[in-house]
């Protein structure tokens, strides 16, 4: 059997590190093909190395672009490839302009997709993201399920005859990760001068957070007033914007810098009192860690994060701030992720299609 993953941000080189793994211990053929998309070294090639994943076999350097001009690039990079390599199954990841284009490149080509995360929804289809993952999961074959939640919004749509769940890869990694990081002994906090438990981590980097002035200055000054240093670790074209807007990431409670290497951030994560972010990666991340996440979104695919109580949606300044500090939530044992098993499961059912 030959898989063929597309990828191309940082969320899908997590999620491919377990795929890989899995693949490679049962014999499959599996080539991977890195986009571009995050172009940036931290954001992208670094994640193979820490990770530990094959080096890509295709990279298309597409970079960055409108929507339109990055998926069109995408896809007739990708065209070629998918008829050269005739793969079983074309493996997408989440919700990007990558997933996007791999899944509409191979079903004209008439390669069997699979999506990794599929049913995943926030209902707010202002968002490009989930545009990009309705499209995918209708145009797919199978659709692997991270939750009975994803699940239940596959059984809606109609999906559910070609729809399994199987878990969250990124359980996987994560999982791993953690562990070989729990001793770590960070030098970048020695360098801030912060103590474990005495900072939060906050990353800020979606469209409608960080484009315009006023919501982009608002959700600064309040991580500015917070009651401990934040340390935001900002995306490059962030700190772009944020230069072109006028508006200061270190002020206040704020320490801005680059973003991390995978190990290194959730290091951080593990030893801080709470987490700021509007990604859907580091919330669910978060949970797992067991450290507190304020979402600056008002809504989130992760419901059962919200649901038990180790996540909070904030969208004003005043919220932002009463949510990062809120009481600590209720301990819990529940797992809707899964057991760290699920890029086993996936290989599993690839071969069983």
């Amino acid at each position: 059997m030959r898989v063929l993953s597309v990828v191309g941000a940082r969320p899908q080189f997590v999620k491919l590190a377990p795929i890989a793994q899995a693949a490679s211990q049962v014999g499959v053929d599996h080539l991977i093909v890195h986009t571009g998309q995050h172009y940036d070294p931290l954001l992208s090639d670094v994640f193979f190395t820490d990770l530990r994943i094959p080096a890509p076999d295709f990279h298309l350097g597409v970079g960055s672009g409108s929507h339109g001009v990055q998926t069109g690039a995408m896809m007739a990079a990708l065209d070629p490839i998918l008829e050269d390599t005739r793969p079983d199954w074309v493996l997408v990841y989440g919700d990007t302009n990558s997933t996007l284009a791999a899944a509409l490149s191979a079903s004209k080509l008439h390669r069997k997709i699979a999506h990794l995360e599929a049913g995943l929804r926030s209902f707010n289809r202002r968002m490009p993201e989930e545009i990009n993952r309705v499209l995918t999961d209708h145009a797919s074959d199978l659709l692997l399920a991270p939750t009975q939640v994803a699940l239940s919004h596959l059984t809606r749509e109609g999906l559910a005859g070609k729809a399994v769940v199987v878990g969250d890869v990124m359980t996987d990694v994560l999982f791993e990760v953690r562990d070989r990081v729990a001793d770590q002994s960070l030098a970048l906090l020695s360098e801030l001068n912060l103590m474990p438990q005495s900072y939060y981590v906050a990353t800020i980097h979606r469209a409608e957070n960080t484009e315009e002035h006023g919501r982009l200055a608002g959700i600064m000054h309040a991580l500015a007033v917070v009651d401990k240093p934040v340390l935001l670790l900002a995306h490059p074209r962030v700190m772009a914007r944020a230069e072109v807007l006028g508006v200061a990431l270190s002020q206040g409670s704020l320490i801005c810098h680059a973003p991390l290497a995978y190990p290194d951030l959730i290091a951080v994560v593990l030893s801080s009192a709470g987490v700021i972010t509007d990604s859907g990666g580091l919330q669910k991340e978060a949970f797992l860690l067991r450290v507190p996440c304020t979402t600056v979104r008002s809504e989130t695919e992760w419901v059962e994060t919200v649901d038990l109580g180790w996540n909070v949606l904030a969208n004003t300044p005043e919220e932002i701030a009463a949510a990062v500090t809120r009481p600590m939530p209720a301990d819990t044992n529940a797992a809707p992720y899964g057991d760290g098993s699920a890029a086993t499961k996936v290989i599993k059912e690839l071969q069983r299609h």
